[in-house]
């Protein structure tokens, strides 16, 4: 059984963990599964959106970490690519969290663009209760997302969030129910799939690299290449000659 799935439509890809019975516990095979199966994603063109979701009844319960062997470190960042993969993809990214997301699991969904819950879900941090230190860049997401309140409540008091908390402090989008869950996300990722896939590309690094300036002439500064380019597309120029067409038209 392939512990990772994956479904094509319309151009939005619905990638599943897949291991109901560990709840969808992130293992090694699990990582190499999601490495050659995001590779393949990124290389169709037709691809243009991914959502990554859980087989029920969990999204994703954390790491398998009997994977630590000799070199805690080394093991550390093998279970890191289960999640970084994600991180690391050029295409725009929805967590649809359907049940718990612990340690690692709510790495993953941090790790996402978006985050959309279910009222089911459950963001559980842990690391604590088990013994072990936040790893794979979890206290920095998690503050980055919703200021230091929550993460610390949830870090360091160990508290859990249901997706309605979730959606309260800012950790997710939205919160809908259960049964809503997916097709909400893949509605949401089906508006990108409308739009050129360069330019959705393009748009999410810009987003990503103008966290780390602090001036609005720097963020003028790196917005002014990427729009010129798009401004000599084809998709845009076509819009353009619609809107004079129809503007001299009147």
């Amino acid at each position: 059984m392939s512990l990772v799935t994956c479904d094509i439509t319309d151009s939005v890809v619905t990638i599943t963990l897949n291991d109901p019975d560990r709840r969808n516990a992130v293992t090694l095979d699990m990582c190499a599964e999601v490495g050659a199966m995001l590779d393949e994603v990124e290389a169709n063109p037709e691809a243009k959106a991914i959502v990554v979701t859980g087989a029920a009844p969990a999204f994703c319960a954390g790491a398998d970490l009997t994977h630590l062997g000799d070199s805690e470190e080394e093991g550390l960042l093998a279970i890191y690519e289960g999640f970084l993969r994600f991180g690391n993809s050029p295409l725009p990214t929805i967590a649809a969290v359907n049940g718990a997301a612990v340690g690692a699991g709510m790495n993953l969904a941090l790790i996402c663009d978006l985050r959309m819950a279910g009222e089911s879900a459950r963001f559980d941090d842990r690391f604590l209760q088990i013994g072990i230190h936040p790893g794979g860049g979890h206290t920095w997401m998690f503050q980055n997302i919703t200021g230091p309140q929550p993460a610390t409540a949830a870090v360091l008091f160990s508290e859990v969030m249901d997706g309605k908390e979730a959606e309260r402090v800012g950790l997710a989008y939205r919160c809908v129910p259960d049964d809503e869950l997916l097709p909400a996300c893949q509605e949401m990722a089906a508006r990108t799939a409308k739009v050129p896939r360069e330019l959705v590309i393009r748009t999410k690094q810009t987003m990503q690299e103008i966290r780390s300036v602090s001036t609005q002439s720097a963020a003028v500064n790196m917005e002014l290449g990427p729009q010129a380019w798009s401004a000599r597309q084809p998709a845009f120029r076509q819009k353009l000659d619609a809107l004079k067409a129809k503007i001299s038209g009147k």
